[in-house]
Order: structure tokens, then C-alpha cells, then sequence
């Protein structure tokens, strides 16, 4: 079988724009958290959630109709797309382009498009309604638009698992490659859901933080914590087979050794309280990757803030590592992007590449209360530096989805 690594990457996302502004970000600690803008909340709970800004769609499209024809998540997911591919050369090699796949998905798609579409046909008649309602709206069309961009005529496949969307785009990617359906794969995921009607359900079935105060908003394994924070934005990789990497000459900038897909067949939307499934996930990434030595492994966790998941996702960790589980470099960089749906799996796995190139652990930021049930490390407040070999991502969605990967260092 094939080893599979990794040779550039894409992000949008609240702290930034692209990979150099985005680690720099990361690993000072900024927060994107701040008061919504995107829309009038004044009749919501919620106050807050964690806005991309400067992202101009001109920037990644030649035209004005392209834009119009596009949902902000596509455009997201384009931009994103882009930047890796830029990266990694693909484009410029000799690329049998029917051995080179798309893999991105979205955990909602297009719903700021449903959105603008209802009202018109409530306000002004089903002729109103744009041809390019249905396109726009779909989930799989940022994976269509990107392959048509790119002419990647391979295996191409749109995940759609809520929060755990890219983290099982990128393995099932891996999966592709590894045994020998393509060459290259464009991995990710992308989400634009800041919408009043997409918050008031997440309020309502009381999954968000309700605080004012962007410091309290997104807390992970904080006994203050209260909810998640809605973000959005975008992250892709790209995965290529080894040999093809180096026959070109590629930069590797890690390779993954493992994955785990698994679900918990619990409840539509709390997890496990015991982790059976994102045990078995966890524990599935780690084996295939042959990750022993916690003390060189760093964990991304899913980490939302809501009381759940943080405490699951702790318990989860000493089953999988045992006492090595304190041992564990830990951070939910969360804390500062917020919870960006389809496109946080992707967005934290470029964060575990970027800790393992870098030897340093982002932090999980305005973390200041400990918590009983949440006692391990999870990297408080400030970057710190660690003799990394591995690391792991895990994604854990409402319906029970729980995704891992296994990270190495590439030397």
C-alpha cells in the first residue's frame, strides 16, 4: 500500500486569510470571537460568533458572474482551494488529471442562498427565485466547482457529517490514495452558515454560548464553558502517494499514517457520554499510525466548549493513552476560530501540520478555571514549544460521526 502525504495547504478562516497570517495568529493567541456584523441580532440570545474578514471573492474569481453564481461557502472553499494548490505545484507537473480527485465537503452547504431564495419567492412569486438557486444551494458543489477549476477528473466525493465533515474528507482521501485510486487529492472542507435562521436553531436547541463577552465566548475545557461559538470558513490539503510527490519534487510538509471513522449510534446530536465511538476512532488512527509516546504527540481536540463534548473528550483520551494521557501536548485551537462546522477538521489539521513543521503547541486560549472532569493538558492560554513526531485530529458531529487522524512529522 501506498504512503499517502501532504504538499500544500488553503485556509479562510476569523484569524486569517491565509497559512502565514493564520499561524501567526494562531500561535499568539488571537481571538476571532467578536460581536455578530453579519446581520441585525438584536432579536437572538446569541451575541457573538467568529466572522472571516477581508476575504474579497474577487481575489478568486475572474468574473462577477462566477461570484453571483456561487454561495459564500464555495467561494470559501475555492479560495482555500486555491491557495494549495498553489503550494503544492500540482499544476505545473506532469498530472494524469483522471487520477486526480476532489474530496470536499460541507457540513450545511449553501444556506445563506436558501435564505435570500425563500424570501424572494415569499416576497415577489416563484419567478423571482434565481436559476442558480438549486447549484448554489447544494452541498456538493464546491467539490464540483473545484474540480471543474481544476480539471480533476478522478475519484471526487462531497462528505457531508456535520462538524466531522473534513476531518473524514481528508481520510477517506487518504484511503483513496493509499490504495491506489489516485494520485492526488484536493482534501477539505468549507462552511458559511452565520445566518440568523442557521444561529437561532443552534441557540435553540441550546448548543451555543449566550455570553456578550468575546472572552467568555469560546472556552474549551473551561468549567465556565457554556456553548460553542459559530464560526466559518474554509481549509483544504493536498494529499498526494509519496513517490509521486518526490518524483516532482514537491515540498512534503507531513504525511498521515492514520485514520479512524466511526459512530456512536447514540443521539442525534449529544455524544456518548462515555466515548465509546470516539474511542474507537481514536484508537483506530493511533494503531494504523503506530503512535506510541505521548510525550510526542500532539492532540487537536474537537474541544467545542459545550460541557459534553469537553468532558467525553477528556475520558476519552486516558482510555485510548491511559496515564499517558497526561503526557499529551493538547489544545483546542477552537478557542480562537471558533466552531467552523464542515471546515474545522481541515482548519485543525492544517494547525497540527504547521505544530509538528514548527515544534510548537497552540494554545487554548481565555482558559482560566479548571475543571474537574476536564484534567489534562491542554496547553493554557500561551504557545508552547515541544519535540513533536505526531499528531492527532479528532472531529466528533451531531448524528454520532466521530473522525481522527494521524499525523508525522516529515523529516
Amino acid at each position: 500500500m501506498c504512503r499517502v502525504v501532504v504538499t500544500g495547504m488553503g485556509v479562510i478562516s476569523p484569524i486569517g486569510n491565509d497559512i502565514e497570517t493564520f499561524w501567526k495568529n494562531i500561535t499568539a493567541g488571537a481571538c476571532g470571537v467578536d460581536k455578530i456584523t453579519r446581520f441585525n441580532a438584536d432579536g437572538l440570545k446569541v451575541s457573538l460568533d467568529a466572522e472571516v474578514k477581508d476575504f474579497d471573492p474577487k481575489s478568486v474569481y475572474d468574473t462577477v458572474q462566477e461570484i453571483r453564481k456561487s454561495d459564500l461557502y464555495m467561494q470559501y472553499a475555492m479560495g482555500a482551494a486555491k491557495q494549495a494548490v498553489c503550494q503544492s505545484g500540482i499544476m505545473e507537473s506532469e498530472l494524469d488529471k483522471e487520477r486526480f480527485g476532489v474530496y470536499v465537503g460541507s457540513g450545511i452547504g449553501g444556506i445563506n442562498t436558501t435564505l435570500r431564495e425563500t424570501k424572494k419567492l415569499s416576497d415577489k412569486g416563484p419567478e423571482m427565485v434565481s436559476p442558480f438557486f438549486v447549484p448554489m444551494m447544494i452541498s456538493n458543489m464546491a467539490a464540483g466547482a473545484i474540480s471543474i477549476k481544476f480539471g480533476a477528473k478522478g475519484p471526487t466525493l462531497p462528505v457531508v457529517t456535520a462538524c466531522a465533515t473534513s476531518t473524514h474528507s481528508i481520510g477517506e482521501a487518504y484511503r483513496a490514495i493509499k490504495h491506489g485510486y489516485a494520485d492526488c487529492i484536493i482534501a477539505g472542507g468549507s462552511e458559511a452558515s452565520i445566518n440568523e435562521l442557521a444561529m437561532a436553531g443552534f441557540v435553540n436547541c441550546q448548543a451555543l454560548n449566550l455570553t456578550d463577552n468575546p472572552d467568555e465566548g469560546s472556552i474549551p475545557f473551561d468549567k465556565r464553558r457554556g456553548g460553542f461559538v459559530m464560526g466559518e470558513g474554509a481549509g483544504m490539503l493536498i494529499l498526494e502517494e509519496y513517490r509521486h510527490a518526490k518524483e516532482r519534487g514537491a515540498e512534503i510538509l507531513a504525511e498521515i499514517v492514520g485514520y479512524g471513522n466511526t459512530s456512536d449510534a447514540y443521539h442525534i446530536t449529544a455524544p456518548d457520554p462515555e466515548g465509546d465511538g470516539a474511542v474507537r476512532a481514536i484508537k483506530a488512527a493511533v494503531s494504523e499510525g503506530k503512535l506510541t509516546d505521548p510525550k510526542t504527540i500532539y492532540v487537536n481536540a474537537h474541544g467545542t466548549g459545550t460541557h459534553l463534548n469537553d468532558a467525553m473528550e477528556t475520558k476519552a483520551l486516558k482510555k485510548v493513552f491511559g496515564d499517558g494521557a497526561y503526557e499529551l501536548h493538547i489544545s483546542s485551537t477552537k478557542s480562537m476560530t471558533g466552531h467552523m462546522m464542515g471546515a474545522t477538521g481541515a482548519v485543525e489539521a492544517i494547525a497540527s501540520i504547521l505544530a509538528l513543521k514548527n515544534g510548537i503547541i497552540p494554545p487554548t486560549i481565555n482558559y482560566r478555571e479548571r475543571d474537574e472532569e476536564c484534567d489534562l493538558n491542554y496547553t493554557p492560554n500561551k504557545a508552547e514549544p515541544a519535540d513533536l513526531t505526531y499528531a492527532i485530529s479528532t472531529s466528533l458531529g451531531f448524528g454520532g460521526h466521530n473522525a481522527c487522524i494521524a499525523l508525522k512529522k516529515y523529516v
